[in-house]
């Protein structure tokens, strides 16, 4: 089996690992190989939010169809999943969330996105918009698929792995980090409050920031296998989204959306994922290994995987980052306190 840290990126390692001697995986897995030219990948999620019981209103539609035209034509995103979820404040949000593998395109595009997407006429507007932008170095991105049916950064790969080794244990997403051979990616305390001006809200970057996108996609699957994922699964894996919404804060969560892939029509497809925001990767491995609400998710998600054995269609998917400060940018225009890192950080 390989290594899930590509060659170019090793190391002789200076930090304990948590794969055992002569581990071998339950099932093969695999992760996203980049070109060695790729040095870092740039994410931005692009969010507009509106009271639930509304229809999308036509502010945010147009300012919606205008971004995407800018996504295609004018900014080098080489790929973005268009998604919809309701938060913890009951507002319904569509978002875009976006990609790109160059690095000065990204920060072009970020300038040129903070100018239109969150322009001075949104502070007055019938919406609330988003940035939340971040431009890891590759090697604090790793990444975990079950086919080489994949979503997100994986798409800007050259291709996937071979089967990997580091997988299927507590602490497999900290191996396949490359920077953890070397580096315990601890946060540091935070000091910083947002910077206000009027309608419009920055928040300081926090060091070694981590994200996580875990994804399902059930396309694919039909008859009782379908029936298993949508009665016994999704529910569990929907309580545990909703814990992490509400409550996460508490043990290092700082923003959870469960959101669904939307098709170019603006409807729900057979994709979802977990998006969230923690306060370090070991808050985010704690919560796995330990937490009820994440126990009851493997739980049940092993059972569906052990019934149906290799004949299982439901794919799986998984990127983590962990960021510098300096690689992050959030910034909020006519939101709510309660969205995304804002209600986690005090105001000046």
């Amino acid at each position: 089996m390989e290594s899930a840290i590509a060659e170019h990126l090793r190391c002789p390692r200076s930090t304990p690992s948590a794969l055992r001697e002569g581990w071998q995986p339950p099932y093969p897995s695999y992760v996203a190989r980049f070109a060695p030219t790729v040095d870092r990948i740039g994410m931005m999620i692009l969010g507009a939010q509106f009271p639930d019981s509304q229809t999308v209103p036509a502010e945010v539609a147009t300012a919606r169809a205008e971004l995407l035209d800018s996504l295609v034509n004018h900014c080098g995103a080489k790929r973005f999943d268009e998604v919809g979820y309701v938060d913890e404040a009951g507002f319904r949000t569509v978002a875009t969330v976006a990609y790109w593998d160059d690095a000065d395109a990204y920060r072009e595009a970020l300038e040129q996105l903070r100018k239109s997407w969150l322009s001075d006429a949104r502070v007055d507007g019938a919406a609330g918009y988003f940035i939340e932008a971040i431009a890891p170095s590759l090697d604090r991105v790793e990444t975990l698929y079950s086919s080489d049916r994949v979503q997100g950064v994986a798409l800007l790969a050259d291709g996937l792995s071979g089967d990997i080794l580091e997988h299927g244990y507590w602490g497999s997403a900290r191996d396949r980090l490359a920077r953890a051979q070397t580096d315990r990616l601890e946060p540091t305390p935070e000091t910083a409050a947002v910077q206000q001006d009027s309608g419009r809200r920055i928040v300081p970057g926090r060091q070694n920031l981590c994200l996580i996108r875990s994804g399902q996609d059930w396309s694919e699957t039909d008859g009782d296998e379908r029936q298993m994922y949508l009665g016994d699964v999704e529910p569990v894996l929907r309580a545990g989204m909703e814990f992490l919404r509400d409550d996460g804060e508490s043990i290092g969560c700082y923003s959870n959306r469960y959101v669904r892939v939307l098709d170019t029509s603006g409807n729900d497809t057979d994709q979802s994922f977990g998006l969230s925001w923690w306060r370090s990767l070991t808050d985010l491995d704690s919560w796995a290994k330990d937490h009820p609400t994440h126990k009851a998710i493997f739980g049940e998600a092993m059972r569906y995987l052990s019934s149906l054995g290799p004949a299982a269609r439901l794919r799986l998917t998984h990127e983590v980052m962990v960021v510098q400060a300096q690689d992050q940018h959030f910034e909020y225009v006519n939101c709510h306190a309660g969205t995304g890192l804002l209600a986690t950080t005090p105001a000046v």
